[in-house]
């Protein structure tokens, strides 16, 4: 088990003292934290159009600003855990690697997008959430199940969308700053405003985290006994300009530094890794914009942008690796209003280019090291009394592995005033990463271009009622998986004799229904999330890795004038760390409290305590988690 260092430890006693929440702790046992049900919210990333939450067809979930406020130092993917459907993996702290696991699929089945840009490794195929500063940030949203009919590649299990800050009103100064267990603080900056024709906002943070040691296990052969801390400096921003009604030019820009120690391999056998590994990377996202209504009935969006993904690992200083993804991407996009319902209609090009080396810089470049994509997408959306439709279709030309057509078909129906219900079935793929593809060979093993993309064959059928500020759901989802790429031996008969390859060798089934209720009665908010899945290996039975065949998420909140107390329960049974399902990591249960006290219209005091009853438990086997913790600090938001 994870064990923590003493000095860092705080009595869940103290921490539910400091944040005066006793009261409300034991409620927190039988609410969830979902966002209050609102049916005028506009979600964007489920159709690719603005689109009010209660007409769509398709599981989403916002995260608010309100809730990314109250997460302290919570990181971006423990809270996306907390939304439905969704667990996650790390490898250490914050800073380490981790993976998001949507409806149990692969980490790397999630495509994320930063104010329409992808963004994410092409190499590993993986996504850096810990260069995302959440105090940047305005909202997430989370579309759950295959999307590649709307955004290509790479989207079997969903899509998150982080949208960062944007200017509204008279020029306005936001600041926060807080500190708590394991060193850690936290702080940012930002100045933000807008009228009819100019909007900005402009945001800068600083993270900076001792950490603790990321492996306990001394027998692990990367094993070393000292704290893996995190600094991460972020800047984020945007301007927008409507020199005429129905028309805005603007630009979206994110940029992020991290560094970080981390415990990997010691060279020598059966000698301590005492090497001091670090790494340093850099991600960031830059797009253009031009939004113009060129008829009453039809708006065109042109977007040009380029994101980043690049870092370097150290071993003594002196540099081991590097893997930089570079993205351009276009896409036009035109949204026509028709007699009945909405049009969509858009093309895209997107260009990959990667470099990269291992091993001191001496390993052979990889053979190829650009990409290109080219796809064109249709989609239609609109009602017939109480009929809702959409309908999706998408053609991507890769320039590596030829084309792949993608759709999506749903049917929804409004059973009475308050009911509603909807059936689905989509399709999605995922394309091989360069090193799937092109790994430079050397004794272990090299990649395959004779790869064919993984693909994915989903339905779902959902059941929802709203009422008063009360939400109840319920989604049943099958998704078939086929041609999942694992690394196998090119001769089984000599596993280690023979270099291993990465081949399209297995199947997956992907199974199971989330129950969810969110609302709000009088001063109290709250809801609750049961998760029921079996994520399971078709030729073979056995659970996929990492992933916990049931979760039970909680939260509960009161407020009353100017105070606010609330806490979150989590629950994630048993999940094995290999395939053969030999390795079990056993199941856990969180306890998360917060409040926040209100000292005038600008200023708040804040508090958080995670794992407030100092639980020890591993996402990945033989890596750490963070014990009990502490966060305090204040806010600021000129009115």
């Amino acid at each position: 088990m994870s064990q923590h260092p003493p000095s860092r430890r705080v009595r869940a006693g103290a921490i539910a003292t400091t944040l005066l929440a006793a009261p409300v702790a034991a409620a927190t046992l039988f609410s969830s934290k979902v966002q209050a049900a609102d049916s005028d919210a506009v979600v964007v990333t489920a159709t690719r159009q603005a689109t009010r939450s209660n007409e769509l067809l398709s599981d989403v979930s916002v995260i608010t600003r309100e809730q990314i406020e109250q997460a302290g130092q919570t990181t971006i993917e423990q809270l996306l855990a907390q939304q439905p459907g969704i667990e996650y993996s790390a490898t250490g702290g914050p800073g380490q690697g981790s993976g998001i696991y949507i409806r149990g699929a692969n980490s790397n089945h999630t495509l994320l997008l930063i104010d329409g840009q992808r963004i994410g490794s092409a190499t590993l195929g993986s996504i850096n959430f810990s260069g995302l500063p959440l105090a940047q940030i305005e909202r997430i949203e989370i579309l759950r199940g295959p999307a590649s009919s709307l955004y290509g590649a790479d989207a079997i299990g969903g899509v998150i969308q982080v949208f960062t800050k944007r200017g509204d009103g008279p020029a306005h100064f936001n600041a926060s700053t807080g500190y708590g267990s394991y060193g850690t603080s936290d702080s940012n900056v930002g100045v933000s405003g807008g009228n009819d024709v100019v909007s900005y906002s402009l945001q800068g943070g600083y993270y900076d985290t001792h950490g603790f040691n990321s492996i306990t296990n001394s027998t692990n052969t990367s094993y070393n006994p000292d704290r893996d801390g995190f600094t991460r400096r972020s800047v984020s921003g945007g301007l927008a300009v409507r020199p005429a009604q129905g028309h805005e030019i603007g630009l979206n820009f994110l940029s992020s530094n991290g560094k970080n120690g981390y415990d990997s391999y010691s060279f020598t056998p059966k000698v301590p890794a005492s090497r001091d590994w670090r790494a340093e990377t850099d991600v960031s996202s830059f797009s253009l914009y031009s939004r113009n209504r060129l008829v009453t009935d039809w708006t065109s969006t042109l977007r040009v942008g380029r994101s980043l993904d690049d870092t370097t690992n150290r071993s003594d200083g002196r540099v081991f690796s590097f893997f930089r993804t570079e993205q351009d991407q276009i896409s036009w996009q035109n949204d026509v209003r028709l007699p009945v319902g909405k049009a969509l209609l858009a093309a895209e090009y997107l260009k990959q280019q990667i470099a990269g080396s291992s091993g001191f810089l001496t390993s052979t470049p990889y053979t190829q090291q650009e990409r290109s994509i080219k796809s064109l997408l249709a989609g239609w959306s609109g009602s017939l009394g109480n009929h809702r439709l959409q309908a999706n279709l998408r053609r991507d030309d890769n320039s590596q592995f030829g084309g792949k057509t993608t759709g999506n078909a749903a049917w929804g129906y409004q059973l009475t005033t308050d009911w509603r219900g909807h059936v689905s079935y989509g399709t999605a793929f995922k394309a091989p990463t360069f090193n799937d593809l092109y790994y430079p060979p050397d004794t272990s093993g090299r990649g395959n271009p004779e790869l064919k993309p993984e693909s994915a064959r989903n339905a779902e059928t959902g059941l929802v009622w709203e009422r008063a500020g009360q939400r109840l759901s319920a989604t049943y989802f099958k998704n078939k998986v086929t041609d999942l790429i694992d690394w196998a031996p090119s001769d089984p008969a000599d596993p280690w004799g023979k270099p291993w390859l990465p081949m399209n060798v297995h199947k997956a089934t992907l199974s199971g229904t989330s129950l969810a209720y969110s609302g709000s009665i009088g001063g109290f908010s709250g809801g609750v999330v049961i998760d029921l899945q079996r994520a399971r290996d078709d030729e073979t039975g056995k659970r996929l890795i990492r992933r916990a065949d049931e979760q039970l998420k909680a939260h509960l909140a009161w407020t009353s004038g100017t105070l606010k107390l609330g806490g979150e329960w989590q629950l994630a049974g048993e999940r094995y760390e290999d395939a053969a399902n030999t390795k079990k990591l056993g199941g856990y249960g969180l306890v998360n409290l917060f409040a926040e006290r209100r000292l005038d219209r600008e200023w708040t005091l804040f508090a958080r305590a995670n794992n407030v009853f100092d639980k020890n438990y591993e996402l990945a086997r033989d890596y750490a988690t963070a014990g009990a913790s502490l966060f305090v600090g204040v806010r600021y938001q000129q009115k």
